[in-house]
């Protein structure tokens, strides 16, 4: 029910409100609007079950790919660890969202060995599985940078968990942006430049999702690839395809690391896009 977390946590809101109003005000106006659009029916897709060796082909990558084992090896020791934290990563995991599932963090993984990206920005931290893995993509690389936009939730119990999968080794490679993408994603872009890839997951509303990915989509380079978690959460993803023609997009199986517990929106698909043009 809307206002819910607000009432359960007045005092987190009003130190928060003191902090910073105008980052305050701006997460409750979101979560309004993202209230409003639940009324909307949900956005169909088909997933492609050969979504992996699509994604390849579009970025001119063999497959099989010759990095998957390297994720598969990499992905039960941040699992292990998370839980070492006493964190059970997964569906519902971090106050009722997300972590990363396993076929949206293996795209990313794959398009940050293949494309060798300089600058990486995404959207919505949490636990960090999903910036974990990029960084260890760019770390292979040898190259690269990674930008994280995450607004910390009012509870601040849960504060301390943000980002807790990456390593301090790391940090040399992460820059984590304090607060919400309606406030600090233009700014950054603005600084970056070009980038090279751009990950949303943060607040899934449609309103949201089209902000992010049309400032994201101007930075990107030719060549370089936005991926949209949750696209059958909203009506962003293909409201933006509406509005760029030409550009072709991959619908893909997240594989939710925990089937047996229901996903916050029983949803669990994600998309992808390659900016058409030289690399």
């Amino acid at each position: 029910m809307l206002g819910m977390r607000y009432v359960k946590h007045p005092l987190s809101v009003l130190r928060d409100l003191i902090e910073d109003p105008a980052e305050t005000w701006t997460s409750v106006r979101e979560s309004y609007i993202a209230h409003r659009e639940q009324r909307r029916p949900q956005c169909l897709y088909e997933s492609n079950p050969s979504w992996e060796l699509r994604l390849h082909a579009d970025v001119g990558a063999q497959w099989p790919c010759n990095e998957t084992p390297a994720f598969f090896e990499l992905w039960p020791k941040v699992i292990n660890e998370l839980e070492s934290h006493g964190i059970q990563a997964g569906p519902m995991s971090f106050l009722g969202w997300n972590d990363g599932d396993r076929g949206f963090v293996r795209a990313v993984w794959c398009l940050t060995r293949h494309l060798k990206p300089d600058k990486v920005v995404e959207t919505g931290v949490a636990h960090g599985v999903t910036s974990r893995f990029l960084l260890e993509a760019l770390e292979r690389n040898g190259k690269g940078r990674l930008f994280s936009i995450d607004l910390p939730p009012f509870e601040r119990a849960v504060r301390k968990q943000i980002g807790v999968a990456v390593e301090d080794r790391f940090r040399t490679r992460w820059k984590y942006i304090k607060g919400s993408s309606r406030r600090r994603l233009s700014g950054l872009l603005s600084e970056l430049g070009q980038i090279d890839l751009f990950i949303h997951d943060s607040l899934h509303s449609e309103h949201n999702v089209r902000f992010e990915m049309d400032l994201a989509w101007a930075a990107l380079r030719p060549g370089g690839a936005l991926v949209v978690d949750d696209v059958d959460a909203n009506w962003g993803f293909r409201s933006f395809l509406e509005d760029c023609s030409g550009q072709e997009s991959i619908i893909c199986d997240a594989e939710p690391l925990r089937p047996d517990l229901r996903r916050f929106n029983k949803k669990g698909l994600f998309g992808i896009v390659i900016k058409q043009g030289p690399a």
